[in-house]
């Protein structure tokens, strides 16, 4: 069962981060999982994109993570935060709908890599 757990991504000890003793963040997950990560990250996603998020998706993050209980919302995948863009788009259709205005926070373009 061991071998089906790191195959699918169960072992959360190969997703662990250390701080080496110069003080740099080492990830662990081998060559593999550092090309994932830099596709998730050319895709918009990780914490480069969270940097890209407006307050209205901020807003979304906070309730997924202390309301919903979803866990950290700070380095998410593309998927993830596209996810957060949908919702964010459609409470905004929602406040025109209902208050005939724009919702006040500007919508940030989407931007990938």
């Amino acid at each position: 069962m061991d071998f089906v757990n790191k195959f699918t991504g169960g072992d959360q000890k190969n997703e662990q981060q250390s701080t080496g003793s110069s003080g740099q963040k080492q990830e662990s997950g081998g060559f593999l999982g550092g090309i994932g990560n830099k596709m998730n990250e050319a895709a918009g996603g990780g914490a480069a994109g969270e940097k890209n998020e407006d307050y209205l998706d901020k807003g979304v993050d906070f309730v997924q993570e202390k309301f919903l209980g979803q866990g950290p919302q700070d380095n998410e995948s593309a998927v993830e935060q596209a996810k957060d863009e949908q919702i964010s788009d459609f409470i905004r259709g929602q406040y025109k709908n209902v208050t005939g205005s724009d919702v006040p926070i500007k919508d940030k373009p989407t931007t990938f890599g």
